[in-house]
């Protein structure tokens, strides 16, 4: 059995992997896969069944209330088993959080952007943003510690709502409303859809353009260094990057890349470690690429998280 680990805690939930290739503005929802518990509102329970299409409604959901998004398989019996546990488990927090399976049979894509290496695997979605919980199955007390750290993490993150009980009795009534969102400003929006539909040049540019009208909006900032970061990844495999580098030791480029790549897949520590043990090493060229791209990914992850603090820290000292 793999052991649960609680979720992250930084101040900021940004950088962790990146889900915005899986944003679809359609409107459809996506029917339950084989097997799956039934939608949320059904007598069911607080469940909604997700894949790959229907990924965006809860991504936006998470906003509101923490989604615990199970990967599963039909061949697996033990995610079939850990799917009726975390069903129970979740409808025993009358709305405070939301379970959402995804068939990884029916969700390459998902199973991709969350580097899945086994099933079941399960992570919570918080305001956009994945923490990892844990793979295989739990029993139902760690499960349950794991769920009272998940609705911490959420709260100091702003996320505290409550969906309404499914079968519509006076309990839902009493559900904690989210006051409606703020609309992102002109550019940022253009940013936001360049980057659903994969156009991350065009985010780039909107975001550019929102930063020389306003060279002190931080959102700005931290979303180009995203755009960049994902357009530098675009068209790349995991193994593609990861051969290269490993056989390549010495090519700063390599080096680049799967520093991007581990920094996509939630591996911050390893991403600024591996940037800043090859740093002594560089001459005084490669010294500046290395730095610029650190302080772009610094950007990325957010510059209050405390990974970064440390991480500027020793860059600082080797500077100097």
């Amino acid at each position: 059995m793999t052991n649960a680990f609680p979720p992250h805690e930084p101040a900021s939930l940004r950088g962790a992997v990146d889900l915005s290739s899986l944003v679809h503005r359609g409107e459809r929802r996506a029917a339950d896969a084989p097997g799956a518990p039934p939608a949320a509102g059904s007598p069911g329970g607080y469940v909604a069944a997700v894949d790959d299409q229907s990924f965006a409604q809860v991504l936006e959901l998470s906003r509101s209330v923490p989604v615990v998004l199970a990967l599963w398989a039909s061949w697996s019996e033990q995610s079939t088993q850990l799917v009726a546990a975390l069903e129970r488990l979740v409808n025993a927090r009358e709305g405070r959080l939301v379970l959402a399976p995804a068939d990884a049979d029916r969700s390459p894509q998902l199973v991709q952007a969350l580097q899945a290496q086994a099933i079941p695997t399960v992570v919570a979605l918080v305001a956009g943003q994945p923490v990892p919980l844990f793979q295989g199955v739990q029993p139902d007390e760690v499960i349950d510690q794991v769920f009272d750290q998940l609705l911490e993490v959420a709260e100091r993150n702003g996320v505290t709502g409550r969906v309404p009980a499914a079968d519509g009795d006076d309990a839902g009534d009493a559900a904690a409303e989210e006051p409606a969102e703020e609309p992102l400003p002109p550019l940022h929006q253009e940013a936001f859809d360049a980057i659903s539909r994969g156009d991350y040049a065009a985010a780039a540019s909107a975001y550019r353009t929102a930063i020389a009208q306003d060279p002190r909006d931080e959102l700005a900032v931290a979303g180009l260094a995203q755009a960049n970061l994902l357009a530098r990844l675009q068209g790349k495999t995991l193994d593609e990057i990861r051969n290269r580098a490993a056989t390549a030791p010495a090519d700063l480029d390599a080096q680049l890349d799967v520093a991007d790549l581990d920094l996509s897949g939630g591996h911050v520590d390893d991403a600024f470690a591996r940037l800043l043990d090859l740093f002594p090493t560089l001459d005084a060229d490669a010294k500046n690429r290395v730095r610029e791209r650190l302080l772009e990914l610094f950007q990325v992850v957010g510059v209050a998280d405390p990974r970064v603090a440390a991480a500027r820290r020793r860059l600082a000292t080797l500077l100097y």
